[in-house]
């Protein structure tokens, strides 16, 4: 089981490492996309094309979470740690599909567009 455990450690690492490249990746295509613009909305293109990637890196992180909270320390306290990560990812990642799309995740394109 130690082995077991060890393995999903590894795992869970490898996972959160691939949410960071996605930041990092993500970082530099933004920022080389907003220099070959250079338009006046290019600054708007650039926070749209990070968040993105943030967006997604956070899925990964979220997951890394879950994979070393579930399977290698399923204490009560990690769990409650787990669950204020996740809960505070999610806010974060509502928060910028809303300043991204211009609407809330559970809304169809079109539906209210541009809220705010």
């Amino acid at each position: 089981m130690d082995h077991f455990r060890h393995i999903m450690e590894i795992i869970g690492t490898g996972v959160d490492a691939i949410g960071v490249l996605i930041i990092v990746i993500g970082a530099l295509i933004a920022s080389v996309r907003f220099l070959a613009r250079r338009t006046s909305s290019g600054y708007k293109q650039f926070r749209e094309d990070f968040g993105r990637a943030i967006l997604l890196a956070l899925e990964f992180l979220v997951a890394g979470d879950i994979i070393r909270t579930v399977v290698v320390a399923p204490t009560m306290e990690n769990v409650g740690v787990l669950g204020l990560l996740v809960l505070i990812r999610t806010f974060l990642s509502m928060s910028m599909q809303l300043e991204i799309d211009g609407r809330w995740p559970w809304q169809r394109a079109g539906q209210n567009d541009k809220i705010g």
